[in-house]
């Protein structure tokens, strides 16, 4: 086994045994990490099961208390296994904690509901989820302790930098195969069974890491601190018991670990529950794909900055990383909110909500007692990423909701869930973004632009130019008008949209009009708008005849036209 001295003596350039240390701990991490994260994605999907039914909010929240349960004891795992490895040694503790991890998470796949086991679900489901968080506390330290002590002094970071992207990756392989799962079946059958087969998938998973890790050998540095007999046999009171040991290990744990974990779970984790239920309302593949990218994009940096901390220190980059977090954040998401929901953000610049209920009825809601009114419509308002003020109303009155802009103001009376969402959506409230819609929502600023085919070269009501688009009805279009970034599509009738995977749109086979260019284009393109004939048209037209336009021949043929055609900008 090679030595430290000899570690440290090896020419640049890593050999095949530090790959394969680093490819081997990363991946086996990298697994964890999948199963860790597969319980907060899926929590809103099986807290129902688990927990009492009755009030969902509070389904939800226990199940993602229970999720916390497992990052209060990551640093116990790290203790505990801290400790077992300084024992026995690197390799058998990655053995135990990647086993535990694997086991548990399977084991979550076959957990019986609460109306079939009653409170055992819960009982079982904390207790596995604590062992998750067990094993990855050990895991995660455990596998950069392993990576660092097989690598040279000025390379550390470099090195255990693969390992801080296996977060990342873990979080994108469950995104991966929970979006296959949920694009292959059905709504319902997703949520009532289907979202434990990403758990069944993990004892693959466990199978491989176990197979590649039973070829690590021990570490350099361990093996000669165990043959020289240097170990420590106190290395928990040496750690947290003796000065100055104790100061670096607050230091880590509270200065650089935690400002790590806002960082890290406010920009890669939060935002995919930010782009869904809790705010912007956009469909689960475009906010899993959204993320998927951003997470492709930013993984190469953790190896980037690994490397630079070789050379300009750690602490800079920390203190880099968690500044610009701090700097760009809020202006990050409320970018996410102008660009994902637009409609959104102009509901809440235009409209002030107000819920007027009896504070005794506002009370918190857990799953030992029952929701009320005031809670129902506080809950139903959050969920629609909605901004609102709670005021203190008479002892008994009903929840009233007011919505205030500066020309009007319209108050509904009690709660009424269909009431509400009715009133909401006349002020101009959309409980859905929509990718598409950024160009063609309501209120745009511009009181030319239809929002329709007409800004694009289309009219209809048979040759008169510039008339409305029906919903079936004669239709011209003027392909020649288009641009070449510009394509035809219409959108599916909604009885067919699942059938094409959450697409609701698809291309038109061919053009409606053919020949670019050619004699008919071009009269036809004089019965357009002006604004809508292109410069091009009007510069040929000019030269041709000194600028007056050609007489109006025959238009095309009318034809019925699809139903709710519109341009999409690619």
């Amino acid at each position: 086994m090679t030595t430290l001295t000899a570690t440290s003596a090896r020419g640049a350039g890593m050999t095949s045994e530090e790959r394969f240390v680093i490819f081997a701990s990363s991946l086996g991490t990298a697994f964890e990490w999948y199963d860790f994260y597969l319980y907060a994605i899926l929590a809103p999907f099986f807290s129902a099961l688990f927990f009492p039914l009755g009030n969902d909010t509070a389904n939800l929240l226990a199940g993602f208390a229970t999720y916390a349960a497992g990052f209060l004891v990551r640093p116990f795992g790290a203790l505990i296994f801290g400790r077992v490895g300084d024992l026995v040694g690197r390799k058998y503790t990655f053995l135990v904690t990647i086993v535990v991890m694997g086991a548990s998470t399977f084991l979550v796949a076959f957990i019986p509901s609460f109306t079939t086991v009653g409170w055992a679900a819960p009982v079982v489901l904390v207790t596995l989820r604590l062992l998750q968080g067990l094993a990855l506390g050990g895991e995660y330290g455990g596998a950069a302790t392993y990576v660092s002590e097989h690598s040279r002094p000025n390379e550390r970071g470099y090195a255990t930098s693969f390992i801080q992207t296996t977060a990342t990756l873990g979080l994108f392989l469950a995104l991966a195969i929970i979006l296959l799962c949920r694009a292959g079946l059905d709504a319902d059958d997703f949520k009532i069974w289907g979202w434990r087969i990403p758990f069944l998938v993990s004892v693959i998973l466990l199978a491989f890491s176990v197979y590649i890790r039973l070829k690590l050998n021990e570490t350099p540095i361990f093996q000669k601190m165990k043959d020289e007999g240097k170990g420590s046999k106190a290395p928990l009171t040496e750690s947290f018991l003796r000065y100055p040991n104790n100061k670096y290990v607050l230091l880590a744990l509270l200065g650089a670990t935690a400002g790590q974990g806002v960082v890290w779970y406010t920009g890669q984790f939060y935002a995919l529950f930010f782009l869904g239920t809790l705010a912007l309302n956009l469909d689960f593949q475009w906010a899993y794909i959204l993320i998927g990218v951003s997470l492709l994009i930013g993984t190469p940096f953790f190896i980037v900055f690994g490397w630079l901390s070789d050379r300009v220190g750690r602490l800079n980059i920390i203190l880099a990383g968690c500044l610009i977090a701090a700097v760009s954040y809020f202006p990050l998401f409320a970018a996410l909110t102008h660009y994902v929901n637009p409609d959104l953000e102009k509901f809440q610049q235009t409209n002030q909500l107000t819920v007027t209920a009896d504070p005794e009825t506002c009370r918190f809601v857990g799953p030992w007692n029952e929701p009320t009114p005031c809670h129902d419509a506080r809950s139903f308002l959050t969920k629609g990423g909605l901004s609102f003020v709670t005021v203190n109303g008479p002892a008994g009155s009903a929840p009233t909701l007011t919505i205030k802009s500066a020309s009007s103001a319209k108050a509904v009376e009690g709660w009424d869930q269909a009431k509400w969402k009715s009133a909401l959506s006349a002020a101009g409230y959309r409980d859905k973004a929509d990718p598409a819609q950024g160009q063609l929502g309501d209120g745009r600023a511009d009181p030319g632009h239809h929002g329709d085919l007409r800004d694009h070269g289309v009219w209809a009501n048979c040759g008169v130019p510039g008339g409305d688009v029906p919903d079936q009805g004669p239709l011209h279009l003027d392909v020649a008008a288009l641009s070449h970034r510009q394509r035809l599509v219409r959108r599916l009738p909604a009885r067919h949209r699942a059938r094409h995977r959450g697409g609701d749109r698809q291309h038109l086979l061919g053009p409606v009009v053919s020949g670019r260019g050619s004699g008919d284009e071009l009269r036809h393109r004089a019965h357009l708008p002006a604004r809508n004939q292109g410069p091009r048209h009007r510069r040929d037209v000019t030269a041709e005849n000194g600028g007056a336009a050609r007489a109006a021949l025959p238009a095309l043929a009318c034809g019925p036209a699809p139903a709710g055609l519109f341009l999409w900008i690619v």
